[in-house]
């Protein structure tokens, strides 16, 4: 994706879905690993979640929050793309006092 101020479709991270096209910090593969998160868990997000939050404003690449639920596990995956490159900024499970029971929605108070 080039430019700024642009939004993501799911099937933009689906087409380059794979292991070796996750770039992900050692900061995020700290908080993976805190979190009880694999990089197994973040595919299958993308392969079955959905975009419920653009952030077209972030720097360096515009960036969304992707849902997904693995059994019975609600997971976001906030990731932006380059290239041929997914970067994973970070994963974790919705804080329920933060986020409607759909985890799609943040809470009047957290907007």
């Amino acid at each position: 994706m080039e430019g700024k101020n642009k939004e993501y479709l799911i099937e933009q991270f689906r087409k380059i879905n794979h292991a070796e096209s996750m770039v992900l910090t050692q900061h995020s593969r700290k908080r993976f690993e805190e979190r009880g998160i694999k990089v197994v868990d973040v595919i299958e997000i993308i392969n079955i979640g959905e975009i419920i939050e653009q952030y077209p404003e972030d720097y360096p690449f515009p960036s969304c929050l992707i849902l997904g639920r693995i059994e019975d596990r609600y997971i976001h995956v906030c990731a932006s793309i380059n290239e041929d490159l997914i970067y994973i900024i970070t994963a974790y499970e919705p804080d329920v006092e933060k986020w409607n029971d759909d985890r799609k929605t943040r809470k009047e108070l957290f907007k």
